[in-house]
């Protein structure tokens, strides 16, 4: 049995599924260690990087609580030097970056006990003639990539890197460009290795609450604007999730929470808020598929 844990992208949000391991790993203690392959896209890379590394459900969940307005950090001055993000980044990466090196420090994806994927957008494929942008997946199995010898603090940022919240970084930018849930991803990292009984928990970000009313609407560019970018991102996770579960059926586990309103995934103010929506989850269903399949 080959056991997964896919976590999505969502910023802050990713407090959600933190919390509900923590919650986990009390009726299961010492679950959260039992996956063999981690994988997380965006803050999920954060996530998902950290439990591989070792980290327990507890200090994560605590990390982002107590760190989040620290890595969201704002000033009046910058947003009217970048027009809130039109003319660059809302926020700087290097309180995130400073975050991870206290607690990661210069390890590499080979030093890893773990299996690792995370997902990212490489900008310009330079492999390819011509260059090309295309998605990339860091992980840490043996092939001729030689991604084992990568920093994981900058894999952890490259995947993080959310264009508008964030700057580019090293070339690349946030996984969810990509692949928002990495679920199918890395089920089809687990199959190339060789494994067949698979067991794979997905555990996603919150569903915020966003539609549109319109029935013939001649938009352009300027009415589409971040629509469209919700859409391609939420219609992604929502594709992987519906690819696993065909696959996999009982062997496939998805816990996502429907939020009552819009979260954004800078919305650090709303921490309180996340891990009330995390423990209001019933866990009886997770508790008892695990206690089926695990």
């Amino acid at each position: 049995m080959y056991k997964i844990l896919s976590i999505d992208g969502g910023g802050i949000r990713g407090i959600i599924p933190a919390r509900i391991l923590e919650r986990l790993d009390i009726y299961h203690p010492g679950v959260v260690k039992e996956f063999d392959l981690y994988a997380g896209s965006s803050t999920g890379a954060v996530l998902a990087a950290g439990y591989a590394f070792g980290f327990d459900p507890r200090f994560l969940r605590q990390m982002y609580q107590g760190f989040g307005r620290e890595v969201f950090a704002d000033s009046l001055w910058d947003d009217l030097r970048d027009l809130k993000y039109i003319f660059g980044a809302d926020y700087s990466i290097e309180n995130l970056k400073s975050l991870l090196d206290r607690v990661i420090g210069e390890t590499t994806l080979g030093e890893l006990e773990k299996k690792l994927l995370i997902a990212t957008f490489d900008l310009k494929d330079e492999t390819r003639d011509p260059p090309r942008w295309k998605p990339k997946f860091f992980h840490n199995y043996p092939d001729s990539r030689g991604d084992s010898e990568e920093r994981l603090v900058d894999v952890i940022i490259r995947s993080a890197a959310a264009p508008l919240y964030f700057p580019i970084y090293q070339g690349y930018v946030d996984g969810g460009v990509s692949a928002i849930n990495p679920s199918m991803c890395a089920l089809a990292q687990a199959f190339h290795e060789g494994f067949l009984d698979i067991r794979l928990l997905s555990l996603g970000t919150g569903n915020n609450p966003r539609w549109l009313d319109e029935k013939d609407g001649d938009w352009g560019l300027y009415q589409w604007g971040l629509n469209l970018v919700n859409m391609v991102m939420d219609g992604g996770g929502e594709v992987a999730d519906y690819q696993c579960r065909q696959i996999l059926k009982n062997q496939y586990f998805r816990l996502q929470a429907d939020m009552p309103e819009s979260i954004g995934l800078d919305a650090w103010r709303s921490t309180d808020e996340l891990i009330e929506i995390a423990d209001g989850i019933d866990l009886k269903p997770i508790n008892s598929w695990l206690e089926a399949y695990f």
